[in-house]
């Protein structure tokens, strides 16, 4: 039954990633660096950090075979948000020596992504 919840959630993910990053190149050109792949993961860091805050109200060890975590926390944030994208187009900035935007989406990827976790989170649990 896990597995249904693990193909919903990322199915839905993954179209989400989709149609976010596919928006966001219509700002593309006006930013050196990935905007698409940087916003999804960002949004992504912090739904999840909601989420975990939400639900949980901390971060979970061993929910696993709960549905909600399976759809929510493993299927959607986990095909929503991507790391190997976030690699590649690093790489391709680099193999570009375009290193002045390549420090930025680096910075902003992880920085951004923590914090927007971070945010997500503690804002459930002092409610």
């Amino acid at each position: 039954m896990i597995s249904i919840y693990l193909t919903i959630g990322g199915a839905a993910g993954a179209i989400c990633r989709y149609l976010l990053g596919k928006f966001m190149t219509n700002f593309q050109s006006k930013i050196a660096f990935p905007i698409g792949m940087l916003t999804v993961n960002i949004t992504g860091s912090l739904g999840l950090g909601l989420f975990f805050g939400l639900v949980y109200g901390e971060i979970p060890l061993g929910a696993y075979e709960e549905p909600l975590f399976a759809l929510f926390g493993i299927g959607f944030f986990g095909a929503f948000t991507t790391f190997s994208t976030f690699s590649m187009e690093t790489i391709q900035l680099l193999e570009k020596r375009k290193y002045k935007p390549l420090i930025y989406y680096v910075f902003l990827s992880f920085t951004g992504s923590l914090i927007s976790f971070i945010t997500g989170l503690s804002s459930t649990l002092t409610i």
